[in-house]
């Protein structure tokens, strides 16, 4: 089966535009235009590195020219999707650039233009602050009976996490609640209310007192203490309650400039990182009033950390992002690696045999916004998970077929386990002891125990499973089925297929509300976004978006849907 699965999957990416396609290039996908430039690049044109030398012009058509024109667009001489095909309208654009830039206006892109290009891409940052963060003094957990109890099932009820009787009883209901919380808030999902989860549910919201009822006498649950304000987002408003089915995404913002977001990522404390592979080299970071706080290169001189062979700079390709320490550090995938040593890169059709270059992970501190380590991993790393002990980090390896597992506390891979052909989405569960990855080119998802990194499967899910999400109380697991453009529900432990829908074309990224209830899908093909009730996988609502929709996130806070348009954009839906 997993034979007759690898032909499939290699068949339909010789036929039909995949988002796995190398790095993606992004295009507009209309008519025969963008077919046959699919079929260009799996005719052998994927050469992704050009040298420097080389020289773009009219008639060129290959992913440095949607480069190119991704770079012109957020310069402002470009306003169509990038298409990699080099015609009138970019011959234009490039003269402009080159007029207004004291360059010959010949309309061919050099050595001098492409440094012209890069030299004019650059954003200023912004300075944040925090408020004071409240401390709890001691823990609740599963079996205490007190008014803290009930004060905190008060706070939670308000923040759209509990459902039930506020009876000062903290029961199993209770410590779900606190589990869902813990998760939505990058915290150890343990289900004990200790000073961690106490400094967030503070943060989220401080008018607790005045919501609960006059009749009741409660002992304060949080104790506040000032503390020096630090060079942080400020943290917004908790929204009183989750999305519902009766209510409607509306559009309340959209980013643009210098980016291509391959995904976008929620930190877990007020900050979001959109990764620009290869096309801006950069991983840029915003805070919830959506400005700029940093614009981070991906270059980084590797010997300086302990890469002693590999000397000078070099950069990177930024993917996917995960977080761990409650949002301290940013776990980055880097597609592939540019400069000296670095001559065999990836592609998408790909076998271990062929060694293609490995490629390293970033760690980023979020306070300093630096890059402090570099890991090497496999080779076209895509997705990164963090278990949420915050033990391991786990990374999908494309051309390796494998799956890296990192040491937080080592700084170092510990372990490589081979999965077959394409993996791609990565999901952990509460408990930090099964990991589940989507295997590409096959029908199946791995299932890994995270104690002996054995691997069970869960067979026959679906064409190309792509991208995973996992409900709160990890009943279900959420699968974006690449081969056949379908949504599949899963039911855990057993891998049940529960339900297949179809949410629009080419559904490619997923996330989850807090509460589990309503799911976002972007589809890559029509470029929309469609809300999906996860109880009986209704599709609630579609919007339309800018072109190229291929990542999401989703701030349980704001209750706001970040949507990453490879196009150029962010836009953000209030639900």
């Amino acid at each position: 089966m997993d034979t007759l699965a690898y032909l499939h999957l290699a068949e339909t990416y010789e036929t039909s535009t995949t988002d796995e396609s190398s790095p993606e290039i992004p295009w507009k996908k209309n008519q025969s235009g963008a077919l046959m430039l699919v079929a260009s690049f799996a005719m052998g044109s994927l050469n992704w590195c050009l040298p420097a030398v080389a020289a773009l012009k009219k008639g060129h058509r290959n992913p440095q020219v949607a480069s190119l024109q991704q770079k012109l667009r957020a310069s402002g001489y470009f306003s169509q999707a990038a298409t990699g095909y080099f015609g009138s309208v970019t011959e234009a654009a490039v003269k402009r650039f080159q007029e207004a830039n004291g360059l010959k206006a010949d309309g061919i892109v050099g050595a001098a233009t492409l440094a012209a290009l890069e030299s004019n891409i650059g954003v200023s940052e912004s300075s944040i602050t925090t408020p004071p963060i409240a401390v709890s003094k001691s823990s609740l957990k599963r079996g205490d009976i007190s008014d803290r109890v009930m004060s905190l099932q008060e706070k939670l009820q308000a923040d759209g996490y509990y459902q039930g009787a506020i009876t000062g009883n903290f029961d199993t209901a209770t410590q779900a609640a606190v589990i869902q919380f813990q998760q939505a808030n990058r915290l150890v999902a343990d289900g004990i209310v200790g000073t961690k989860t106490s400094s967030v549910l503070a943060s989220s919201t401080r008018k607790l007192a005045a919501s609960l009822p006059q009749k009741t006498t409660l002992k304060p649950f949080l104790t506040e203490q000032p503390q020096k304000p630090q060079n942080q987002v400020k943290i917004a408003p908790q929204s009183a309650a989750p999305p519902s089915s009766s209510q409607k995404m509306r559009l309340i913002k959209t980013i643009s400039g210098k980016i291509s977001p391959k995904s976008v990522v929620y930190s877990g404390n007020g900050l979001f990182f959109a990764q620009n592979m290869m096309y801006n080299h950069t991983i840029t970071v915003y805070d919830r009033n959506y400005e700029l706080v940093k614009v981070i290169p991906d270059e980084v001189d590797l010997s300086k950390y302990g890469h002693s062979r590999f000397k000078g700079k070099y950069k990177g390709a930024p993917v996917e992002a995960s977080f761990s320490h409650n949002g301290k550090y940013a776990w980055i995938s880097n597609y592939q690696m540019y400069g000296p040593g670095f001559n065999n890169p990836g592609s998408d059709k790909c076998h271990p045999s062929q060694k293609t270059d490995k490629s390293f992970l970033y760690r980023i501190n979020t306070e300093t916004l630096k890059i402090d380590r570099v890991i090497p991993v496999g080779s076209v790393p895509k997705f990164v998970a963090t278990s949420t002990d915050e033990n391991l980090i786990l990374v999908s390896n494309w051309c390796s077929w494998d799956l890296s597992v990192v040491d937080i506390n080592q700084n170092q891979e510990i372990k490589r386990i081979k999965l077959g052909p394409y993996p791609r989405g990565i999901v952990v569960d509460a408990a930090s002891e099964t990991a589940y990855v989507a295997v590409m080119g096959s029908y199946n998802i791995a299932k890994v125990n995270l104690r002996d990194f054995s691997v069970q499967w869960l067979r026959n899910i679906g064409s190309s499973p792509r991208h995973l999400n996992i409900d709160p109380e990890g009943k279900y697991l959420y699968a974006s089925l690449n081969g056949e453009g379908k949504i599949a529900k899963i039911s855990l432990p057993q891998g049940n297929l529960v339900k297949k829908i179809a949410t629009g074309n080419a559904p490619r990224s997923m996330v989850l509300s807090a509460n589990g209830q309503t799911l976002y899908v972007v589809n890559y093909g029509e470029d929309t976004v469609s809300k999906v009730r996860t109880s009986d996988m209704k599709v609630l609502q579609k919007v339309k978006v800018e072109p190229d929709p291929i990542g999401i996130t989703y701030d349980p806070k704001t209750r706001e849907v970040w949507v990453a348009c490879y196009s150029g954009n962010i836009m953000i839906f209030q639900d």
